[in-house]
Protein backbone atom coordinates (compact mmCIF):
# COMPACT_ATOMS: atom_id res chain seq x y z
CA UNK A 1 0.00 0.00 0.00
CA UNK A 2 3.27 2.13 0.30
CA UNK A 3 4.74 1.07 -2.67
CA UNK A 4 1.72 2.32 -4.66
CA UNK A 5 1.80 5.98 -3.09
CA UNK A 6 4.78 6.70 -5.47
CA UNK A 7 4.79 7.88 -8.63
CA UNK A 8 6.78 5.53 -11.47
CA UNK A 9 5.21 5.88 -14.46
CA UNK A 10 8.04 5.25 -17.32
CA UNK A 11 8.17 7.55 -20.00
CA UNK A 12 8.99 6.42 -23.24
CA UNK A 13 10.36 9.80 -24.72
CA UNK A 14 12.68 10.28 -22.30
CA UNK A 15 16.60 9.68 -22.51
CA UNK A 16 17.53 9.45 -18.95
CA UNK A 17 17.90 6.00 -16.71
CA UNK A 18 15.32 5.89 -14.65
CA UNK A 19 13.42 7.63 -17.26
CA UNK A 20 11.65 9.52 -14.30
CA UNK A 21 12.32 10.93 -10.88
CA UNK A 22 10.09 8.86 -8.82
CA UNK A 23 11.60 5.57 -9.70
CA UNK A 24 14.36 7.08 -8.50
CA UNK A 25 12.75 8.07 -5.11
CA UNK A 26 11.40 4.61 -4.67
CA UNK A 27 14.52 2.34 -5.08
CA UNK A 28 16.01 5.00 -2.52
CA UNK A 29 13.09 4.17 -0.36
CA UNK A 30 13.54 0.35 -0.82
CA UNK A 31 17.55 0.41 -0.40
CA UNK A 32 16.72 1.88 3.32
CA UNK A 33 13.81 -0.84 4.04
CA UNK A 34 16.62 -3.89 2.95
CA UNK A 35 18.75 -2.07 4.90
CA UNK A 36 16.34 -2.05 7.67
CA UNK A 37 15.76 -5.58 7.59
CA UNK A 38 18.80 -7.07 7.36
CA UNK A 39 20.24 -7.35 3.67
CA UNK A 40 24.05 -7.21 2.99
CA UNK A 41 25.62 -5.35 0.06
CA UNK A 42 22.72 -2.79 -0.90
CA UNK A 43 23.43 -1.00 -3.62
CA UNK A 44 21.72 1.40 -5.29
CA UNK A 45 23.54 2.38 -8.97
CA UNK A 46 23.21 5.39 -10.99
CA UNK A 47 21.11 3.93 -13.64
CA UNK A 48 18.63 3.39 -10.39
CA UNK A 49 18.93 -0.75 -10.72
CA UNK A 50 18.79 -1.71 -6.55
CA UNK A 51 20.47 -4.94 -5.62
CA UNK A 52 21.10 -6.90 -2.49
CA UNK A 53 22.12 -9.98 -0.81
CA UNK A 54 20.42 -12.22 1.39
CA UNK A 55 23.32 -14.49 2.77
CA UNK A 56 23.23 -18.26 3.00
CA UNK A 57 23.10 -19.60 6.34
CA UNK A 58 24.19 -22.93 7.13
CA UNK A 59 24.77 -25.82 6.04
CA UNK A 60 23.92 -24.56 2.55
CA UNK A 61 26.62 -22.41 1.60
CA UNK A 62 26.80 -24.13 -1.20
CA UNK A 63 23.72 -24.07 -2.49
CA UNK A 64 23.40 -22.56 -5.81
CA UNK A 65 22.71 -18.81 -5.91
CA UNK A 66 19.78 -17.49 -7.37
CA UNK A 67 17.71 -14.47 -7.60
CA UNK A 68 14.21 -12.67 -7.20
CA UNK A 69 13.21 -9.35 -9.72
CA UNK A 70 10.96 -6.77 -10.06
CA UNK A 71 10.38 -3.77 -11.69
CA UNK A 72 9.88 -0.44 -10.26
CA UNK A 73 7.70 1.73 -13.10
CA UNK A 74 4.52 1.43 -13.87
CA UNK A 75 2.48 1.90 -17.39
CA UNK A 76 2.64 5.09 -18.91
CA UNK A 77 -0.59 3.91 -20.43
CA UNK A 78 -2.49 4.79 -17.42
CA UNK A 79 -1.93 7.57 -14.77
CA UNK A 80 -0.04 6.58 -11.79
CA UNK A 81 -0.05 9.99 -9.90
CA UNK A 82 -2.16 10.11 -6.56
CA UNK A 83 -3.12 6.11 -6.53
CA UNK A 84 -5.62 6.00 -3.71
CA UNK A 85 -5.55 2.20 -2.96
CA UNK A 86 -7.66 0.34 -0.90
CA UNK A 87 -8.77 -2.34 0.82
CA UNK A 88 -12.09 -4.22 0.36
CA UNK A 89 -14.12 -7.36 1.00
CA UNK A 90 -15.64 -8.64 -1.59
CA UNK A 91 -18.78 -10.25 -1.63
CA UNK A 92 -19.66 -10.86 -5.21
CA UNK A 93 -21.68 -8.50 -7.36
CA UNK A 94 -20.54 -4.82 -8.50
CA UNK A 95 -17.42 -3.13 -6.95
CA UNK A 96 -17.93 0.80 -7.09
CA UNK A 97 -14.59 1.90 -7.65
CA UNK A 98 -15.93 5.63 -8.60
CA UNK A 99 -19.22 6.37 -7.54
CA UNK A 100 -19.03 10.12 -9.25
CA UNK A 101 -17.73 9.39 -12.07
CA UNK A 102 -19.79 5.85 -12.69
CA UNK A 103 -16.39 3.54 -12.77
CA UNK A 104 -17.55 0.03 -11.63
CA UNK A 105 -15.44 -3.15 -11.68
CA UNK A 106 -18.23 -5.57 -12.37
CA UNK A 107 -18.40 -9.58 -12.81
CA UNK A 108 -20.22 -8.66 -15.83
CA UNK A 109 -17.40 -7.35 -17.84
CA UNK A 110 -14.25 -9.05 -15.32
CA UNK A 111 -15.16 -12.67 -14.78
CA UNK A 112 -12.36 -13.72 -12.88
CA UNK A 113 -13.89 -11.45 -9.84
CA UNK A 114 -16.19 -14.43 -9.39
CA UNK A 115 -12.56 -16.81 -8.35
CA UNK A 116 -12.16 -14.05 -5.68
CA UNK A 117 -15.89 -14.15 -3.61
CA UNK A 118 -15.20 -13.55 0.12
CA UNK A 119 -11.28 -12.32 -0.06
CA UNK A 120 -10.16 -9.53 0.42
CA UNK A 121 -8.91 -6.98 -2.67
CA UNK A 122 -6.65 -3.75 -3.25
CA UNK A 123 -8.24 -1.56 -5.52
CA UNK A 124 -8.30 2.18 -6.41
CA UNK A 125 -11.25 4.65 -6.55
CA UNK A 126 -10.86 4.27 -10.38
CA UNK A 127 -9.08 6.93 -11.69
CA UNK A 128 -5.55 5.72 -11.68
CA UNK A 129 -4.10 2.14 -12.46
CA UNK A 130 -3.03 0.16 -8.83
CA UNK A 131 0.34 -0.17 -10.07
CA UNK A 132 0.75 -3.85 -8.75
CA UNK A 133 2.37 -4.37 -11.84
CA UNK A 134 5.20 -4.91 -10.67
CA UNK A 135 4.78 -3.11 -7.55
CA UNK A 136 2.91 -6.69 -6.46
CA UNK A 137 6.20 -8.54 -7.05
CA UNK A 138 8.32 -5.64 -5.32
CA UNK A 139 6.07 -6.72 -2.22
CA UNK A 140 6.46 -10.35 -2.37
CA UNK A 141 9.94 -10.45 -2.45
CA UNK A 142 10.66 -7.93 0.66
CA UNK A 143 8.48 -9.81 2.46
CA UNK A 144 9.85 -12.96 1.56
CA UNK A 145 13.45 -11.41 2.75
CA UNK A 146 11.94 -10.16 5.54
CA UNK A 147 10.47 -13.57 6.65
CA UNK A 148 13.73 -15.23 6.28
CA UNK A 149 15.76 -12.68 7.85
CA UNK A 150 13.22 -12.99 10.73
CA UNK A 151 14.11 -16.86 10.61
CA UNK A 152 17.55 -16.91 10.93
CA UNK A 153 17.08 -21.06 11.67
CA UNK A 154 16.03 -21.93 8.14
CA UNK A 155 19.11 -23.07 6.51
CA UNK A 156 19.02 -21.77 2.53
CA UNK A 157 21.45 -21.17 -0.05
CA UNK A 158 22.78 -17.04 -1.00
CA UNK A 159 20.22 -15.05 -2.54
CA UNK A 160 20.06 -11.80 -4.72
CA UNK A 161 17.44 -9.67 -5.21
CA UNK A 162 17.25 -6.74 -7.89
CA UNK A 163 14.59 -4.05 -8.55
CA UNK A 164 14.98 -2.11 -12.13
CA UNK A 165 13.55 0.59 -13.68
CA UNK A 166 11.87 1.33 -17.47
CA UNK A 167 10.63 -2.46 -17.61
CA UNK A 168 7.72 -1.09 -19.26
CA UNK A 169 9.18 1.04 -21.80
CA UNK A 170 11.42 -1.72 -22.82
CA UNK A 171 14.68 -0.48 -21.03
CA UNK A 172 14.38 -2.60 -17.86
CA UNK A 173 17.86 -4.88 -18.55
CA UNK A 174 20.08 -2.27 -20.81
CA UNK A 175 22.19 -1.74 -17.84
CA UNK A 176 21.65 -4.64 -15.86
CA UNK A 177 24.74 -5.82 -14.67
CA UNK A 178 24.47 -9.94 -15.10
CA UNK A 179 27.99 -10.86 -14.06
CA UNK A 180 27.37 -8.51 -10.42
CA UNK A 181 24.03 -10.07 -10.19
CA UNK A 182 25.84 -13.54 -9.36
CA UNK A 183 23.24 -15.89 -9.67
CA UNK A 184 23.09 -19.23 -10.98
CA UNK A 185 19.39 -18.35 -12.76
CA UNK A 186 16.75 -15.95 -11.63
CA UNK A 187 13.39 -15.46 -11.42
CA UNK A 188 11.02 -12.29 -12.42
CA UNK A 189 7.90 -11.98 -9.76
CA UNK A 190 6.15 -10.23 -12.45
CA UNK A 191 3.03 -12.36 -13.32
CA UNK A 192 -1.04 -12.35 -12.50
CA UNK A 193 -3.22 -14.68 -11.39
CA UNK A 194 -2.26 -16.90 -8.54
CA UNK A 195 -0.45 -19.69 -9.55
CA UNK A 196 1.17 -18.49 -13.05
CA UNK A 197 4.41 -20.24 -14.01
CA UNK A 198 6.09 -19.05 -17.41
CA UNK A 199 9.18 -19.55 -19.43
CA UNK A 200 7.42 -18.75 -23.17
CA UNK A 201 6.88 -15.27 -24.09
CA UNK A 202 6.60 -13.52 -27.15
CA UNK A 203 9.42 -12.69 -29.75
CA UNK A 204 8.79 -9.26 -30.29
CA UNK A 205 9.52 -6.53 -32.94
CA UNK A 206 8.48 -2.66 -33.53
CA UNK A 207 8.10 -1.08 -36.81
CA UNK A 208 8.03 2.20 -38.05
CA UNK A 209 6.22 3.44 -40.86
CA UNK A 210 6.41 6.82 -42.45
CA UNK A 211 4.40 7.47 -45.61
CA UNK A 212 4.81 10.79 -47.44
CA UNK A 213 2.12 11.78 -49.62
CA UNK A 214 1.64 14.77 -52.39
CA UNK A 215 -0.92 17.15 -51.34
CA UNK A 216 -2.96 18.92 -54.23
CA UNK A 217 -5.69 21.39 -54.43
CA UNK A 218 -8.62 18.87 -54.59
CA UNK A 219 -9.62 21.11 -57.63
CA UNK A 220 -7.03 19.69 -59.00
CA UNK A 221 -5.74 16.61 -57.88
CA UNK A 222 -7.02 14.04 -60.31
CA UNK A 223 -4.07 11.93 -61.07
CA UNK A 224 -1.56 13.78 -58.77
CA UNK A 225 -2.90 13.39 -55.12
CA UNK A 226 -1.28 10.95 -52.88
CA UNK A 227 -3.17 11.14 -50.21
CA UNK A 228 -0.50 9.68 -47.68
CA UNK A 229 -3.30 9.03 -44.91
CA UNK A 230 -5.66 6.56 -47.46
CA UNK A 231 -2.42 5.04 -48.57
CA UNK A 232 -2.45 4.18 -44.50
CA UNK A 233 -5.52 2.63 -44.23
CA UNK A 234 -4.63 0.48 -47.52
CA UNK A 235 -1.60 -0.84 -45.52
CA UNK A 236 -3.62 -1.64 -42.60
CA UNK A 237 -6.42 -3.35 -44.24
CA UNK A 238 -3.61 -5.51 -46.31
CA UNK A 239 -2.08 -7.11 -43.34
CA UNK A 240 -4.58 -10.16 -41.95
CA UNK A 241 -7.49 -8.95 -39.68
CA UNK A 242 -7.39 -12.41 -37.66
CA UNK A 243 -3.97 -11.33 -36.90
CA UNK A 244 -4.79 -8.29 -34.67
CA UNK A 245 -4.62 -8.71 -30.93
CA UNK A 246 -8.63 -8.48 -30.53
CA UNK A 247 -8.78 -11.51 -32.28
CA UNK A 248 -5.55 -13.90 -31.17
CA UNK A 249 -5.04 -15.72 -27.89
CA UNK A 250 -3.08 -18.68 -26.44
CA UNK A 251 0.23 -18.96 -28.70
CA UNK A 252 -1.05 -16.97 -31.21
CA UNK A 253 0.83 -14.08 -32.62
CA UNK A 254 -0.46 -10.68 -33.89
CA UNK A 255 0.25 -7.29 -35.75
CA UNK A 256 -0.79 -4.70 -33.10
CA UNK A 257 -1.11 -0.33 -34.26
CA UNK A 258 -0.18 1.06 -31.74
CA UNK A 259 -0.13 4.38 -33.02
CA UNK A 260 -1.82 6.20 -36.18
CA UNK A 261 -1.69 9.90 -37.38
CA UNK A 262 -2.38 11.28 -41.02
CA UNK A 263 -2.82 14.09 -43.30
CA UNK A 264 -2.65 14.28 -46.80
CA UNK A 265 1.03 14.81 -46.99
CA UNK A 266 2.57 12.74 -44.45
CA UNK A 267 1.31 9.45 -41.81
CA UNK A 268 3.17 7.76 -39.60
CA UNK A 269 2.43 3.98 -38.19
CA UNK A 270 3.89 2.20 -35.39
CA UNK A 271 3.55 -1.76 -35.41
CA UNK A 272 4.42 -4.16 -32.42
CA UNK A 273 4.85 -7.81 -34.49
CA UNK A 274 4.57 -10.53 -31.70
CA UNK A 275 4.51 -14.58 -32.11
CA UNK A 276 5.96 -17.27 -29.82
CA UNK A 277 7.07 -19.48 -32.85
CA UNK A 278 10.52 -18.23 -34.31
CA UNK A 279 9.23 -19.01 -37.84
CA UNK A 280 6.27 -17.44 -37.79
CA UNK A 281 7.72 -14.64 -36.26
CA UNK A 282 10.12 -13.88 -39.11
CA UNK A 283 6.75 -14.28 -41.63
CA UNK A 284 5.11 -11.92 -39.99
CA UNK A 285 8.03 -9.23 -40.48
CA UNK A 286 8.29 -10.74 -43.82
CA UNK A 287 4.56 -10.20 -44.62
CA UNK A 288 4.62 -6.53 -43.39
CA UNK A 289 7.77 -5.46 -45.61
CA UNK A 290 5.89 -7.51 -48.84
CA UNK A 291 2.79 -5.16 -47.65
CA UNK A 292 5.51 -1.86 -48.07
CA UNK A 293 7.14 -3.04 -51.35
CA UNK A 294 3.67 -3.58 -53.16
CA UNK A 295 2.21 0.09 -51.96
CA UNK A 296 5.52 1.25 -53.03
CA UNK A 297 4.90 -0.29 -56.61
CA UNK A 298 1.45 1.50 -56.38
CA UNK A 299 2.94 4.60 -55.29
CA UNK A 300 6.60 4.68 -55.71
CA UNK A 301 8.75 5.69 -53.22
CA UNK A 302 6.08 7.02 -50.75
CA UNK A 303 6.45 4.56 -47.92
CA UNK A 304 9.76 3.95 -45.64
CA UNK A 305 9.53 0.76 -43.26
CA UNK A 306 12.26 0.27 -40.32
CA UNK A 307 11.57 -2.71 -38.03
CA UNK A 308 14.06 -3.79 -35.20
CA UNK A 309 13.81 -7.28 -32.87
CA UNK A 310 13.19 -6.08 -29.38
CA UNK A 311 13.08 -9.64 -27.63
CA UNK A 312 13.06 -13.66 -28.16
CA UNK A 313 11.13 -16.34 -26.51
CA UNK A 314 13.24 -17.03 -23.63
CA UNK A 315 11.78 -21.19 -23.93
CA UNK A 316 15.18 -21.40 -25.91
CA UNK A 317 17.09 -20.54 -23.06
CA UNK A 318 14.75 -21.97 -19.99
CA UNK A 319 13.77 -24.98 -21.21
CA UNK A 320 16.89 -27.18 -21.07
CA UNK A 321 17.43 -25.94 -17.35
CA UNK A 322 13.61 -28.15 -16.54
CA UNK A 323 15.01 -28.38 -13.09
CA UNK A 324 14.31 -24.73 -12.67
CA UNK A 325 10.82 -24.93 -13.68
CA UNK A 326 10.29 -27.74 -11.43
CA UNK A 327 11.48 -26.18 -9.00
CA UNK A 328 8.90 -23.57 -8.80
CA UNK A 329 6.31 -25.88 -9.75
CA UNK A 330 7.16 -28.27 -6.73
CA UNK A 331 7.56 -25.29 -4.50
CA UNK A 332 3.63 -24.35 -5.66
CA UNK A 333 2.62 -27.51 -4.76
CA UNK A 334 3.93 -27.47 -0.97
CA UNK A 335 2.15 -24.53 -0.46
CA UNK A 336 -1.15 -25.51 -1.71
CA UNK A 337 -1.25 -23.83 -5.02
CA UNK A 338 -1.93 -25.19 -8.38
CA UNK A 339 0.99 -24.29 -10.88
CA UNK A 340 -0.68 -22.53 -14.31
CA UNK A 341 2.09 -22.86 -16.68
CA UNK A 342 1.28 -20.56 -19.62
CA UNK A 343 2.72 -18.55 -22.48
CA UNK A 344 3.31 -14.83 -21.43
CA UNK A 345 1.28 -13.02 -24.12
CA UNK A 346 3.97 -10.38 -23.88
CA UNK A 347 7.32 -10.21 -22.52
CA UNK A 348 9.33 -9.44 -19.33
CA UNK A 349 12.95 -8.79 -18.33
CA UNK A 350 13.17 -12.19 -18.10
CA UNK A 351 12.93 -12.88 -21.80
CA UNK A 352 16.76 -10.14 -22.47
CA UNK A 353 17.88 -11.43 -18.87
CA UNK A 354 17.74 -15.10 -20.36
CA UNK A 355 19.50 -14.45 -23.42
CA UNK A 356 22.21 -12.53 -21.70
CA UNK A 357 22.84 -15.41 -19.86
CA UNK A 358 20.81 -15.66 -16.53
CA UNK A 359 17.93 -18.15 -17.28
CA UNK A 360 14.94 -16.10 -15.73
CA UNK A 361 11.22 -18.04 -15.47
CA UNK A 362 8.19 -15.88 -14.14
CA UNK A 363 6.14 -15.94 -11.00
CA UNK A 364 2.94 -14.76 -10.68
CA UNK A 365 2.12 -12.04 -8.07
CA UNK A 366 -1.55 -12.36 -7.97
CA UNK A 367 -2.76 -9.17 -9.84
CA UNK A 368 -5.62 -9.12 -12.26
CA UNK A 369 -6.11 -6.44 -15.46
CA UNK A 370 -2.38 -4.65 -15.09
CA UNK A 371 -1.65 -1.42 -17.34
CA UNK A 372 -5.72 -0.40 -16.73
CA UNK A 373 -8.07 1.23 -14.31
CA UNK A 374 -9.60 -1.80 -13.06
CA UNK A 375 -6.63 -3.36 -12.23
CA UNK A 376 -6.98 -5.07 -8.61
CA UNK A 377 -4.81 -7.42 -6.46
CA UNK A 378 -6.34 -10.12 -4.07
CA UNK A 379 -4.29 -9.89 -0.81
CA UNK A 380 -4.48 -13.96 -0.18
CA UNK A 381 -2.36 -14.34 -4.26
CA UNK A 382 0.09 -11.52 -3.09
CA UNK A 383 0.78 -13.60 0.58
CA UNK A 384 0.88 -16.97 -1.74
CA UNK A 385 3.49 -15.25 -4.16
CA UNK A 386 5.94 -14.76 -0.91
CA UNK A 387 5.22 -17.93 0.28
CA UNK A 388 6.60 -19.16 -3.44
CA UNK A 389 9.29 -16.92 -3.04
CA UNK A 390 10.57 -18.88 0.42
CA UNK A 391 9.97 -22.41 -0.39
CA UNK A 392 11.69 -21.86 -3.57
CA UNK A 393 14.81 -20.56 -1.38
CA UNK A 394 14.02 -23.05 1.47
CA UNK A 395 14.78 -26.17 -1.44
CA UNK A 396 17.31 -24.51 -4.01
Amino acid sequence: MTYVTFDTQSCEKARTTPSTPGQRLLAEALAGELRQIGLQDVELDSNGYLMATLPAVSPRENAPTIGFIAHMDTSPEVSGKDVKARIVTYTGGDIVLNESRQIILSPDLFPELNNYVGQELVVTDGTTLLGADNKAGIAAIVSAMQYLTEHPNIPHGKVRIAFTPDEEIGRGTDFFDVAKFGCDWAYTVDGGEIGELEYENFNAAEAHITIQGRNIHPGDAQKKMINAALVAVELINSLPPEQRPEYTGGYKGFYHLTHFSGTVEQSTLTYLIRDHDRVLFEEKKWILQWAVQQLNRKYPGCLTLTMEDQYYNMREIVAPRKEIIQLAFDAMQAIGITPLVKPIRGGTDGARLSFAGLPCPNLFTGGLNFHGLYEFLPVHSLRKSTETIIQIIKTA
